[in-house]
């Protein structure tokens, strides 16, 4: 393939048919889910399909079949079936559900007002990860109009990532003859340590999400008349978290949780560390005099992806402050997000902080845990070397600077799924996340320039593969 050619057209395709369809996207509140119980019918989810499947009528390839998974309670599935002349398979992975607005957007935008400046498309869902169909379409697109021959290709689009792909197994299994077994697999739902080269994921954490409650009374009391006598609930709590992590380094403490890292990441992470220095926690927005929470990058790394982490995100019991009388609370309710190890069960995981949460607790108060989600970790299997020279290659030929790899601290649980049913495919997970991109926070943005910059390197590596070998 002509490079020039290739970030030609994919400029000129970005700009003329996936920047206006994405900002009417972005306006859509399409929740996940586990956010919007109510989502079949608020039909958020009905108008994102169809605007996907419009878009898709409107931009063919000669040949491509679209399939729509359909069913009364359960989210849909976009299948695009994009035959090839060549051996091989390549499954292309997005999605199009969101997480919930969260406060704190620019006031000259909101998380369904999208605003374009400096390059950067702000609005919720347009990087995480409303672009991916689109820009594998592009891709696939920029092959074509360069006549050059290539593998057939499966892009696979759910609607519930957000909430853990709950539905995702059953339609997989539903459409497994028609997947077929891909020997690559391209997913664009993951980070980027900075927007000036390629960034591949070597692993991705797991996750378990729930909530535990203590309860000590059957009504609120005057704290006058019962401090001193019933013990608070939110210092049970307190108590409690203790058990999970060290209050002062933030370590878990419960070592089942924890598990060997590989070598060969603590070495891609020094790389990694050698390369971006203090960048890699000065992607965060600090308030100013904050620090994080070590001056080591390559254990910031570490910390990130293969380190178990707890994190509160939610309570309930605890009135805003302006509503807060002189009352002590019969209960306290706190939502925890709990980050795994790539390697490790979650299943363990939910019993060892259930067991850690539960017995003897303090005062003898009424504990009650119960966990939503957990998805599995994942770890990439080693890069065969054709696909670890042609991502240093595509990546020398956009960026002008090599690849980098690292594990990245989210959660994607089709890959774990994957990994397990095509235990011998490739894979090439990436994505527009970098800096500041804030995805499920406040001023999420699309950083356009690197997304058109990423979709002429996945057209690359498409072509590339065509020509594997080892």
């Amino acid at each position: 393939m002509d490079a020039t050619k290739t970030e030609a057209y994919v400029s000129a395709f970005w700009d003329e048919h996936i920047v206006p369809t994405i900002t009417d996207y972005i306006r859509i509140p399409n929740k996940s889910p586990a956010f919007d119980p109510d989502w079949e019918a608020n039909g958020y989810m009905e108008e994102v399909l169809q605007m996907s499947l419009d878009w898709l009528e409107n931009h063919p390839i000669e040949g491509a079949e679209v399939h729509v998974g359909r069913k009364d309670g359960v989210t849909p599935l976009i299948v695009v079936d994009i035959p090839g002349s060549l051996p091989g398979c390549v499954l292309m992975y997005g999605h199009l559900d969101k997480q919930p607005e969260m406060t704190g957007w620019d006031p000259k935008s909101g998380p369904w007002e999208p605003r374009m400046e400096d390059g950067k498309l702000y609005g919720r869902g347009g990087a995480d990860d409303g672009y991916a169909l689109f820009a594998s379409i592009a891709a696939i697109k920029a092959l074509k109009e360069q006549g050059v021959a290539h593998a057939r290709c499966v892009i696979l689009v759910e609607f519930s990532e957000e909430s853990g792909s709950p539905d995702l197994p059953g339609w997989v299994d539903h459409f497994g003859a028609l997947i077929g077994t891909p020997d690559l697999v391209v997913c664009l739902d993951s980070g980027a340590g900075n927007y000036e080269q390629l960034w591949s994921t070597t692993s991705l954490r797991g996750m378990l999400g729930g909530t535990v409650r203590a309860e000590v009374l059957t009504e609120g009391v005057h704290s006058g008349d019962a401090s001193g006598v019933v013990p608070g609930t939110f210092r049970v709590l307190r108590q409690l978290m203790d058990r999970l992590e060290d209050p002062q380094t933030g370590e878990v403490r419960l070592q089942e949780l924890h598990v060997s890292i590989p070598e060969s990441r603590r070495a891609q992470a020094k790389r990694v560390a050698s390369e971006m220095g203090g960048a890699i926690a000065g992607k965060y927005p600090f308030l100013p005099g904050v620090s994080a929470v070590d001056n080591d990058p390559v254990q910031l790394i570490l910390n990130r992806t293969w380190k178990p982490t707890v994190t509160l995100v939610g309570q309930r019991g605890v009135p805003d402050v302006a509503d807060g009388g002189n009352v002590m609370r019969p209960q306290t309710e706190l939502k925890l997000s709990f980050r795994l190890p790539p390697t490790l069960d979650p299943e363990v995981g939910k019993r060892v902080v259930t067991e850690a949460l539960t017995t003897n607790p303090p005062y003898q108060a009424k504990i009650t845990v119960d966990f939503q989600d957990a998805a599995s970790g994942w770890n990439a299997p080693e890069l065969a070397p054709w696909l670890a020279e042609s991502l240093d290659t595509v990546s020398m030929t956009f960026f002008d600077r090599p690849a980098l790899h690292m594990g990245e601290g989210g959660t994607i649980p089709f890959m774990g799924m994957l990994h397990e049913k095509f235990p011998h495919a490739q894979f090439v997970i990436t994505g527009v996340l970098g800096p500041k991109s804030n995805a499920h926070g406040p001023n999420e943005f699309l950083h356009v320039p690197y997304a058109k910059k990423l979709t002429a390197c996945i057209a690359h590596i498409l072509e590339r593969y065509t020509h594997r070998s080892g």
